[in-house]
């Protein structure tokens, strides 16, 4: 082998060499770094994540779907809490509220299809997705809610509660008492920065639909590469899900990136087009009847905090929570936050039920006095 040869060869040998230490020192810095968060004191270790269940039911949707869903807490509560969970997640994903308010409230939990329990359904317009979502939950309230309610929706579930407002008007007079919307948007969402500079923003957002459309036309191969690219999942999630990244707890890190991991990404680009495509600024009107209440972290990237400003701006009597130091999965971030928010929904939703029941038995008893009047009277 001559000398130039040799050289070549070597410095070949040296770029591979060089290049393999690289990967494998980036390797060890990731398990490192894993290993040092997951060894720091964790208080929610021991919380039975995905462990909460309730009475099964079955929803079967107008299009043949049978959705699951489920029911918990007292039958005799006074109304009945409706939670909808958002993109990617299932009705886990409502850990806290369901452990805190099942002993004083009903509750019905659902996976929206496509999502958790539910099955997979065949998508015939991408745009047309979020109306039904809207249907299904029509169909939810009509099969498990047989009182009043209050409807709660953490981002795709907020757009959900949206849509039946804009379908199905009626039912926020008939049954629906009070809503919360949790980290969502009334539309736009193609224009969100993600909390990059606007140029670097307008390139991803022109170039992520394609890209989703193509790998969601390989959606087995990419969920073998989710599987095996966990530990890097958990790394962005605690960073880019969360608020506060140094103080939030691996176990809800863990928990929520397998319900993620869950959701197949042929389901993930499904849905993509339709989030993006969503805008129901209009039908917010339905809700001003309503209590409402719009609760949003403050360095929520996803869904920001400019949108859930804009949904106060339309509905002037909804209370607005900015929770601090949390992001999208503020209701698992900052559950407490969360929670007092809803039971304080639920407490005026209750005031103005009580008041409207009143104010209908005073009709009546008006009413039938009238009647009296005119049947006791003298005949002449």
């Amino acid at each position: 082998m001559s000398t130039a040869t040799r050289r070549r060869v070597g410095v070949a040998g040296a770029l591979v060499g060089a290049a393999s230490a690289g990967v494998a020192a980036a390797a060890f810095a990731k398990r490192y770094a894993i290993g040092r968060i997951r060894l720091r004191p964790d208080l929610e270790a021991g919380e039975p994540f995905g462990e909460l269940r309730g009475r099964s039911a079955a929803v079967t949707a107008s299009d043949g779907l049978v959705l699951h869903a489920e029911v918990d807490g007292p039958e005799d509560a006074p109304l009945t809490v409706v939670l909808c969970h958002g993109y990617t997640l299932n009705l886990d994903s409502w850990h806290y509220q369901r452990r805190d308010l099942l002993d004083s409230y009903r509750m019905v939990l659902w996976d929206q299809r496509s999502h958790g329990r539910s099955p997979r359904a065949p998508v015939d317009d991408h745009g047309s997705l979020i109306d039904r979502l809207g249907e299904d939950l029509a169909e939810v309230i009509e099969e498990l809610v047989p009182g009043p309610c209050v409807l709660v929706g953490h981002s795709m579930g907020g757009m959900t509660i949206m849509a039946l407002a804009d379908r199905h008007p009626e039912l926020f007079e008939e049954k629906i008492r009070g809503v919360a919307l949790i980290s969502t948007s009334a539309g736009r969402l193609g224009e969100v920065s993600l909390g990059l500079p606007a140029l670097l923003a307008r390139v991803v957002h022109t170039v992520t639909p394609g890209t989703v459309s193509l790998l969601g036309r390989r959606g087995a191969l990419v969920d073998r590469g989710r599987e095996a690219a966990n530990d890097l999942a958990f790394l962005m999630l605690r960073h880019l899900g969360f608020g506060d990244a140094t103080n939030v707890s691996p176990t809800v890190v863990d928990f929520v990136e397998s319900m993620i991991r869950s959701t197949p990404f042929e389901v993930i680009a499904d849905f993509y087009p339709a989030l993006m495509a969503h805008d129901k600024l209009a039908a917010l009107g339905v809700l001003d009847d309503v209590p409402t209440s719009i609760i949003v972290g403050d360095k929520d990237w996803l869904t920001p905090v400019d949108h859930s400003k804009a949904m106060a701006a339309a509905l002037p009597r909804a209370q607005f929570t900015e929770v601090p130091d949390s992001s999208h999965l503020v209701q698992l971030e900052r559950p407490t936050v969360v929670n007092d928010a809803l039971r304080d929904l639920i407490k005026r939703a209750l005031a103005d039920e009580a008041a409207a029941n009143a104010a209908e038995a005073d009709r009546t008893a008006e009413a039938g006095g009238d009647g009296g009047d005119g049947a006791g009277g003298p005949r002449g």
